[in-house]
């Protein structure tokens, strides 16, 4: 026997031997009676034997019928079994969510928040995964990603979370030393530290509300494949670096850190949360995306970066 077994027949199969009837089958399961007719015709077809005997008043089933009749109902009651619980599954609060997020802002933003998710749904399980590589969610099984970007099309779905913005930073004592760039042709002079992730890599592009767009090479003194290595060396005035305000926004506050070269700015960035193809979204998936939305309004550098992309 070639191929896989017909499911539905069988299904179609149980179900008529239920109701007695093709007729009342057909309306049960909402479709044709042809439908009904062509699949049971089928089954007799491949099995190359009569499972039903019909006459136009009843239905009987035959010895080899009699002998399938049980699988068939079982293979009935799995497929609606399956179909409920994963029903129930996507439209309840309750099961696992897989989250893919990046090293830096999954530790410093995203674990603070979780506490009040778990409190709020008991029933999910969080699977969180921190990378700052760029998974494939559907070869890896994530049911959400957080990204930080300007999202090229592509057939995944995502939602804007929030504005990130990207800043220049360095110690007051760096640029005492060093002085402060006012225009982005002045980083020549500057030693920088990069993020081995950054859109351009060592060269850095600024915008001016009227000079417009200007690109600067930066030979790299650190580079590194997080964001938070590069804190050490930022706050020991060893040099500069562009850096999400998400991240410096505490030793910004505390006068750790300072920004410079206003108002040339990188060309902001946005927190969006990235699922697989498809319309319909598990509900415990759709409720950490709406939580998540919710939290980070009160952010206060989200709320300062919360302008349009």
């Amino acid at each position: 026997m070639k191929g896989l077994p017909d499911l539905e027949a069988w299904a179609l199969f149980a179900k008529v031997v239920e109701t007695g009837s093709f007729a009342r089958t057909a309306a049960v399961c909402n479709v044709s009676q042809a439908t009904v007719s062509k699949a049971i015709s089928r089954l007799e077809a491949r099995m190359k034997t009569t499972l039903i005997h019909r006459t136009s008043r009843r239905l009987s089933l035959t010895d080899s019928g009699q002998s399938a009749l049980e699988r068939a109902a079982r293979i009935l009651e799995e497929g609606e079994a399956v179909e409920a619980e994963v029903t129930e599954q996507a439209q309840a609060l309750r099961g696992r969510v897989r989250v893919s997020a990046p090293m830096s802002f999954g530790l410093a933003r995203l674990a603070p928040l979780l506490p009040g998710f778990m409190r709020a749904h008991p029933g999910v399980r969080l699977d969180v995964q921190f990378n700052d590589a760029q998974v494939d969610l559907l070869a890896e099984r994530f049911d959400l990603a957080l990204r930080i970007a300007r999202l090229a099309d592509s057939s995944l779905l995502a939602r804007r979370l929030c504005g990130v913005r990207i800043v220049l930073v360095g110690a007051p004592a760096y640029f005492d030393a060093h002085g402060r760039p006012r225009h982005p042709r002045d980083l020549q002079a500057h030693q920088a530290l990069h993020y081995s992730y950054a859109r351009h890599g060592v060269t850095w592009h600024f915008r001016h509300p009227r000079q417009g767009e200007f690109a600067q090479f930066m030979p790299t003194r650190l580079q590194v494949n997080n964001a938070d290595a590069l804190m050490p060396a930022l706050r020991s005035g060893l040099g500069l670096a562009l850096q999400p305000e998400f991240l410096v926004w505490p030793d910004l506050q505390s006068g750790a850190l300072e920004t410079v070269m206003a108002p040339w700015e990188v060309e902001p960035l946005a927190l969006h949360a990235v699922t697989p193809p498809g319309r319909n979204r598990p509900a415990r998936v759709q409720a950490l995306i709406d939580y998540l939305r919710d939290a980070l309004v009160d952010e206060p550098w989200a709320r300062d970066a919360a302008r349009p992309e």
